[in-house]
């Protein structure tokens, strides 16, 4: 997952971020280093990603990536 790329785009400093996902500040450091963590635990750190703003972009041929989500 693209975490650190999303939390640069929302502005999103690790401690906000595991504040809004409620888990712990080493957990989205060790998601950030690429270590494995349960899929429930990243699905919950995605969400609260998305909700604050981040959409992820699926491989295309052009790479995984982010971007912010566009205002209604």
């Amino acid at each position: 997952m693209q975490c650190k790329m999303a939390r640069a785009a929302t502005a999103l400093g690790v401690r906000e971020l595991a504040k809004l996902a409620s888990v712990s500040v080493d957990t989205i450091s060790r998601l950030e280093r690429g270590e494995e963590l349960k899929q429930s635990t990243v699905d919950t750190i995605r969400t609260a990603l998305e909700n604050a703003g981040a959409e992820f972009i699926a491989e295309n041929g052009g790479g995984a990536g982010v971007r912010l989500k566009k205002k209604p």
